[in-house]
């Protein structure tokens, strides 16, 4: 429900947002994250700063995609089951029709459409929005010393290349140390951090042993128990997607080349909206229109059933001080791998006077002059296609 003094937002209202936020998310889930905090907290406040850190806390905590989580909780937060269905979906949309109909024209034709001069001009705006947001973010989340050390210590480990929900779960429970002891019978503490390493392992278990079925030959209901697994267990980037991807697809079920997986993989990465749009592709591959539409649904369908279950649980752990404790350790590890994710971006992206230009420009008119990253975008599209051209 939506917090405190804050307005629900209208079902079509959603869908609208939704729909042009999916058109216009280009570079991945730490650029998604960063416009929906421009759009939902800054311009139309639906959320306070604290409650999107907090879902932003929940989408890194369980599997899936977390961009697209955050959607759906954002859409749960103002309209519940309707507005968490509408929020997801509508962000899912506009990808997987794009990616579906670059699909077509790579069975058809052998290749993908060039799209380097797009993209080669949107990274550097989309590294401005990711800045703009760290900042404004990061403000509202390190609320004392031990979280500003915690953050620091997590951004380290991060580059050391330690796993992302390893770090996660640690740094919450770094943060929950001086009223855990306090407060925590002896022995819950053990169970409860055995019972949240055991329930993925078993989840895990379940589901590929389901999806061990999933042999050849290819069938629709195989596909959609492979990707239904992948995406109930998978944590982490794009290529973690690519392991799981290819142990399934390439080395066990022998459905794809890996060229094909690799080609898959670039066009979930550089079109806008959720990554997890790789399945799409693969789905259009194997069975069409069909197979495109089965591999969507299988692999998004797990991330809205957590979210579903997780939100309304997100206020009752801000009530307890050990637990919100927790959830303040994981923000500002969440951040971090924010900040990790925009340093390698940046590396990437500002290679030369122009990329550089347009990075320092979209961050005065963001930051001095509130100016609407969507329109930076697009602006950035064109001068994207004119320098290609």
């Amino acid at each position: 429900m939506p917090g405190v003094g804050e307005q629900r937002a209208g079902l079509g209202e959603i869908a609208w947002a939704f729909l042009k936020l999916g058109t216009i998310a280009f570079g991945g889930p730490a650029a998604h994250i960063a416009l929906m905090e421009e759009g939902f907290v800054r311009r139309r406040r639906w959320l306070t700063e604290q409650e999107f850190l907090d879902r932003l806390g929940a989408a890194n905590l369980i599997p899936g995609p977390s961009s697209t989580e955050m959607a759906i909780y954002i859409g749960h937060n103002q309209r519940g089951w309707p507005g968490l269905v509408v929020a997801g979906c509508c962000f899912i949309i506009p990808a997987a029709i794009l990616v579906s109909a670059i699909a077509a024209a790579y069975v058809r034709y052998g290749s993908m459409p060039r799209v380097s001069g797009v993209l080669y001009a949107v990274k550097p705006v989309v590294i401005a929005v990711i800045l703009q947001a760290f900042w404004k973010l990061s403000r509202t989340a390190v609320k004392t010393k031990s979280l500003a050390a915690i953050g620091t210590a997590a951004t380290a480990a991060a580059l050391l290349g330690v796993d992302n929900l390893l770090l996660l779960v640690c740094s919450g429970l770094v943060a929950a140390v001086p009223s855990l002891f306090l407060r925590t019978k002896p022995g819950v503490l053990a169970s409860v951090i055995n019972l949240a390493a055991m329930k993925p392992k078993s989840l895990m278990a379940l589901l590929s042993a389901i999806a061990a079925g999933a042999a050849v030959p290819f069938g629709l209901w195989r596909l959609f128990l492979v990707f239904m697994k992948i995406g109930s267990v998978l944590f982490g980037s794009g290529y973690v997607l690519l392991a799981f991807l290819r142990s399934d697809f390439v080395l066990r079920l022998h459905w794809l080349t890996e060229k094909q997986l690799l080609d898959a993989v670039a066009v979930g990465q550089v079109t806008p909206g959720p990554v997890f749009t790789t399945a799409t592709f693969i789905g259009y591959l194997l069975a069409g229109m069909p197979g495109a539409a089965v591999a969507t649904v299988a692999i998004f369908l797990p991330g809205f059933l957590l979210v579903a279950a997780s939100g309304p649980l997100i206020p009752r752990i801000r009530r307890s001080p050990v637990a919100a404790s927790i959830l303040d350790g994981v923000i500002v590890a969440s951040l971090a791998l924010m900040g990790v994710v925009t340093w390698q971006l940046g590396r990437a992206a500002l290679i030369d006077p122009l990329t550089i230009a347009i990075a320092v420009v979209s961050a005065v008119l963001l930051l001095a002059f509130r100016m609407n990253a969507a329109w930076l975008i697009v602006g950035a599209a064109v001068v994207g296609v004119i320098h290609g051209g």
